[in-house]
């Protein structure tokens, strides 16, 4: 999907321009790189964020080699059209030493926690890994999940009438994560959920 880009961008001395990368879910910075021209081309082109690497002075995929790809929803300037902001979907960590944040582990909204789980069962989709139960729960097929979701939700609903408060947060977990799955199976996200949740609320 095609992502406009700011026209009439000031670019430095060496033809780069900053590029703060933002959490869509979370609103969390993730990391700040730098592009040119044809980075801020290809962002726009693929809708995958692409910058250039000062350290090794070439083109670069964010995600080329890891997977972690940058699936960019909006690019947006600074009033001096000299800094770009990336608001983007996360598939997995963004930092090169695998912290979700290049500006370190802290604990996650529950957006961010949102989307950390969506992006773990989007790259298990796509990757398949052996072992993996959400790899073998996607190909099982949406029924097979829709069974566990009936499933967990009586665990949690009998949990609710008397267990432990532990065991009920153990068995909602459960449950959202099972909901989370049959929800990519749908092609969409526990993340739309929660925006969902957010305009009610402002709505109250």
């Amino acid at each position: 999907m095609a992502i406009p880009i700011p026209e009439s961008l000031k670019y430095d001395t060496n033809g780069l321009i900053p590029v703060v990368v933002q959490d869509f879910a979370s609103g969390d910075v993730l990391m700040v790189a730098f592009a040119n021209v044809e980075a801020a081309r290809l962002t726009g082109e693929t809708g995958i964020a692409h910058f250039w690497s000062r350290s090794r002075n070439k083109l670069w995929k964010k995600g080329e080699t890891s997977g972690n790809v940058l699936r960019v929803r909006e690019v947006r300037t600074d009033c001096d059209r000299d800094c770009l902001l990336v608001v983007a979907d996360p598939a997995g960590p963004a930092c090169h030493t695998n912290a979700r944040t290049c500006f370190g582990e802290h604990t996650p909204t529950a957006a961010g926690a949102a989307a950390a789980l969506d992006a773990v069962i989007e790259s298990r989709a796509e990757t398949r890994p052996a072992g993996s139960y959400t790899a073998r729960l996607l190909a099982a097929g949406l029924d097979a999940t829709l069974d566990k979701v009936g499933e967990e939700a009586g665990e949690f609903a009998a949990a609710a009438r008397g267990e432990s408060t532990e065991r009920v947060v153990a068995e909602a977990a459960d449950l959202i994560y099972h909901v989370a799955v049959a929800l990519q199976q749908r092609e969409t996200s526990l993340t739309e959920v929660l925006e969902v949740l957010k305009q009610r609320r402002e709505k109250r």
